[in-house]
Parts: C-alpha cells; structure tokens; sequence
C-alpha cells in the first residue's frame, strides 16, 4: 500500500507580512515551519506504515525552499518524499494547489490513502483534502480521529463530529483529514537525520505534471484576494477604586451591565 502525506510549508510567525501589490504573504526573510496540523498528518501516516506494510511518501507544493521540510518529514520516518516547485503554480488558491497535489498522486499511481492535516495555519480554509479527492475521485473522510483498521479494501475511521463520533467505512483509495488528537508526533531521530541530509529530494515541475495549463497558478484560481489588513485591536482600560469595597463591586455590575451582558444573582 502507498500512503500520501501532503503538507504545506508555512510562515513560523504570528507576524505575518502582507505584499500590498500582490496581496500575497511575504515569505522572504520570514522562517519556515511544517504546518502544525500536518505534522500529525505525517505522523499517522508512519504509524499506517508500520502498521499495515507498504510506504509512505510526503509532497509538498511551494518554492526550492521548501525541501528543508521535506527532509524534516524523512527525519520523522518517512519513506521518499517529492517536491513541486514550478513559477506557473505562483499565485495558486486552495483550488489550483489541490490540482496540482492531485496530478502528482495520479503520477506516483497506486495509492492506497491520501492523508492531509485538518487545515493550513496560513489560510484555515479547510478545502484542500476534499478538493483533491473530488479532483481524484475519491471519497474523503473528513476529522479522523483515529484509523480503526484497513482491511479488505476498506479502510475504518472514527471521525468527530460537533457533540458525538462516528465510525466510518469507506473503500479504498481514500482521502482523509486528520485532527490532532488522532496521534502525537513523534521527535526526529538521529538516524532519520543524517539520511535527510544526504537525501536526494526529487523535484516535479508543471511539465512532469501534465494535464490542463488553465488550471494551475493565477490562471486555476477562481478566487482572488481583493484586499486584506492587519485586523487592530483597541483595549480600553478603566481603574475603578473605592474606599469600600462594595462601592467598586456595585459600580462593576453596573458597568457590565451597560455592556450588555445579563447577569443572574443567586
């Protein structure tokens, strides 16, 4: 069985910077970090490895740069891992990127399980996972919280819901979306590191792709970000003091009082 770990390299700040042209994030500069929901995403796919036989092999779309997580996914335990770095995919939305991950799974062929994290920390749009599986066809499992079992074709999750879980079948090949508390990732060890140095990291342009020009990059993307800005956030401070006590509580209640917010005293 093969077992496909998408990730995504994104900004390792809460300080992001916004091009006010382009209205891109400025990655320059800036470093980089393994998407921390992907991480578990890559985690659960070693576990599946170890488990049911078979590889793991992690992809990522993005610039040269972003070999560096690559091989952190090698020092993990994963098997191979393959890059997509094209100037024609510059400009992609969730749609373009889910594209072009999933002409690279139609490329390695044979895949049992497409596994991505829940969402990207940079975007939090939840779309990937199951863009790619309706571009592959597959059926998608979305918030798995644990794999069950994969056995006869199928494979077994429990996913979680808003109040309750549920247990899924779903034939194989699949796509799933994994949420945090399906596993704990596990620490790079020495031996994983010194093979990610010395690892040869492929990498997939758009022409070892194939398939449509018009959906990859700018040109695949429906959406376009009209305008973006730092969201300010304005705190007010008021020091109320009196000689007693009370007289500050009962002028606190009356403050939260004009705010709005219904209190009931027992």
């Amino acid at each position: 069985m093969k077992f496909i770990v998408c990730i995504k390299q994104v900004p390792d700040t809460m300080e992001v910077k916004i091009d006010p042209k382009t209205k891109r994030i400025v990655r320059e500069g800036i470093p980089s970090i393994i998407n921390p929901y992907d991480t578990y995403a890559l985690e659960e796919g070693i576990r599946l490895k170890e488990r049911f036989q078979g590889e793991s092999i992690a992809i990522t779309m993005g610039p040269p740069q972003a070999d560096a997580s690559l091989r952190e996914c090698i020092a993990m335990g994963i098997d191979s891992v393959i890059l997509l770095s094209d100037r024609a995919f510059a400009g992609s939305d969730t749609l373009a990127t889910s594209y072009t991950l999933s002409q690279a799974i139609r490329k390695i062929s044979d895949v049992s399980l497409v596994i991505c994290g829940r969402e990207a920390l940079d975007g939090s749009t939840g779309q990937v996972g199951p863009e790619i599986a309706e571009f592959l066809g597959f059926p998608i499992i979305t918030y798995v919280k644990e794999i069950l079992n994969i056995a006869n074709g199928f494979v077994e999750c429990v996913r979680l819901m808003e109040d309750h879980y549920e247990t899924l079948k779903s034939p194989l090949p699949a796509v799933i979306t994994v949420i945090k508390e399906i596993n704990e990732p596990r620490l790079a060890s020495l031996k994983g590191l010194l093979k990610s140095k010395k690892a040869n990291i492929p990498l997939w342009t758009k022409n070892d792709l194939g398939g449509e020009d018009k959906s990859y990059g700018q040109d695949g993307s429906p959406t376009k970000v009209a305008d973006i800005w730092a969201h300010e956030i304005k705190k007010e401070v008021k020091i109320i003091q009196h000689d007693e006590p009370e007289q500050s509580a009962e002028e606190i209640l009356n403050q939260i009082k004009d705010w709005g917010f219904a209190i009931k005293w027992k």
